[in-house]
C-alpha cells in the first residue's frame, strides 16, 4: 500500500492497493503522486459538477501504468458517479475515429458528443495523443465543448501538455488548446524507471497470446500455431464502400500483408473494424520501418496500439528482430515516438533464431 496523510478519500488507494496484491506486485512508488492525485478527483465526484472541465491528466513514459491506475479508478469511483451511463472510458484512437464520423453525420461537434458520450459526468481517455493537424483542429473543439459542459475528465499520455502536436509547423495552432488543458486539469506525471510491460507474466491470453516471429520459417509459425496459407486464399475484407485485400481469412483470425496494411493507404478506423470483427490478427511481411516512409512507420503503430487495447492476439512475421524492427536507420536505438509500440511488442512471444552458445 502507498504511505499517504489520511484525507477525505483513500478509495483509489484502497483499491490499488488491493489489485496489485491481487496480481501479485507491488506498488510503484513512481505511481504515488498519480494514486493521491487520484484520490482528490474521488473526493470531488461526489460534490455537485462544476461548470468547467475539471480532472485530471496523467502522463509518463511507456508501460508506467497509467492505463491500469485509470481503470482502477474508475471501477472504484462509479458508485460515486450515479448510473453506468454516466461515466465513459474509451481509447483515444477509437474517440476520434467516432467524433469524425458523428460530427459528418450529425452536423456539430456537440451533437457528435452527445451520440458518443450520452450524460457524462466523468470521460476517461487512454492514450491521449495529437500529431495529425486536422485532428488536432477537431480534438481543440471537442476540449472547448466539454469545458463548456462541466465534464471531469482523465487523460492518460505519453505525452506532456506541452509536448501535443509537436510538430513546429502546426504546434502554435494547437497552444490555446494545450493553455486550456493545464489550466483546468491537475496534470501529474508518472515517473519511475520500470517498465512494467517488460515483466515476465504467465498470462498468453488476448494481445499477450500473439507472438513475434522471425524470420518467419515454417517450423516457427508452426510453434505460434499458425500454418502460412496459400496463394489461393487471398480474399478482401469489406469496410464502409472498399475492399481491402487480405491474405486469408479463416477460423476467426485474419491474414494481413504488410505492404497494404502498413505501406498502403488505410486508417485507424479500418484496423478498428478488424479488431471488431475478427479474435486474431496475423501481420505478415514486417521489414525494417527504418527503411519506410514514416507514415508507413505511425500506420503500424496504431496497428498495435489497437489490437493491444481491444486485447485482440496479434502475430507479427518479421524479416528481423523486434529491436531492428523499430531502430531509425542509422540510430542505435529505437526512436522516442516508437517507444510505447516497443512496449507493447515485449508482451508478444518471441520466437526467433536460439542465442549463438545456447
Amino acid at each position: 500500500m502507498i504511505d499517504a496523510p489520511a484525507g477525505p478519500s483513500t478509495v483509489v488507494r484502497d483499491a490499488v492497493g488491493l489489485d496489485a496484491a491481487r496480481r501479485g506486485f507491488a506498488v510503484d512508488p513512481g505511481q504515488g503522486p498519480a494514486v493521491l492525485a487520484l484520490d482528490v478527483l474521488a473526493g470531488r465526484l461526489a460534490d455537485p459538477a462544476t461548470d468547467a472541465l475539471s480532472g485530471l491528466y496523467l502522463w509518463g513514459p511507456v508501460g508506467r501504468g497509467k492505463t491500469w491506475l485509470m481503470d482502477v479508478f474508475l471501477a472504484a469511483v462509479a458508485p460515486l458517479v450515479g448510473p453506468t451511463s454516466t461515466t465513459v472510458r474509451v481509447h483515444f484512437h477509437d474517440f476520434l475515429r467516432r467524433l469524425h464520423g458523428e460530427r459528418f453525420h450529425r452536423g456539430s461537434i456537440d451533437a457528435a458528443l452527445d451520440a458518443i458520450l450520452g450524460g457524462a459526468r466523468l470521460v476517461c481517455f487512454d492514450e491521449f495523443h495529437v500529431h495529425d493537424a486536422g485532428d488536432a483542429m477537431l480534438v481543440a473543439r471537442a476540449v472547448r465543448a466539454l469545458d463548456e459542459r462541466g465534464v471531469r475528465v482523465v487523460l492518460t499520455s505519453n505525452y506532456p501538455p506541452s509536448g501535443l502536436m509537436p510538430s513546429p509547423a502546426h504546434h502554435h495552432l494547437f497552444v490555446p488548446t494545450i493553455d486550456l488543458l493545464t489550466a483546468r486539469l491537475d496534470v501529474v506525471e508518472i515517473g519511475g524507471d520500470r517498465d512494467h510491460r517488460r515483466s515476465p507474466s504467465e498470462d498468453v491470453r488476448g494481445f499477450r497470446g500473439g507472438a513475434f516471429v522471425w524470420p518467419a520459417t515454417d517450423a516457427r509459425l508452426a510453434v505460434a500455431g499458425l500454418a502460412r496459407p496459400e496463394p489461393a486464399e487471398a480474399t478482401t475484407v469489406r469496410i464502409g464502400s472498399r475492399e481491402h485485400p487480405v491474405l486469408a481469412v479463416g477460423d476467426a483470425a485474419v491474414w494481413l500483408g504488410f505492404e497494404h496494411w502498413c505501406a498502403g493507404r488505410t486508417a485507424v478506423s479500418d484496423v478498428l473494424h478488424l479488431a471488431d470483427r475478427f479474435a486474431s490478427v496475423v501481420l505478415d511481411g514486417v521489414p525494417a520501418l527504418g527503411t519506410q516512409a514514416p507514415d508507413t512507420g505511425q500506420r503500424f503503430a496504431n496497428l498495435v496500439d489497437v489490437l493491444c487495447d481491444r486485447d485482440v492476439p496479434l502475430h507479427v512475421l518479421a524479416h528481423q528482430d523486434p529491436d531492428e524492427t523499430l531502430r531509425r536507420h542509422g540510430e542505435e536505438g529505437v526512436a522516442l515516438d516508437v517507444e510505447r509500440t516497443a512496449s507493447r511488442l515485449t508482451l508478444l512471444r518471441r520466437l526467433g533464431p536460439a542465442p549463438v552458445g545456447r
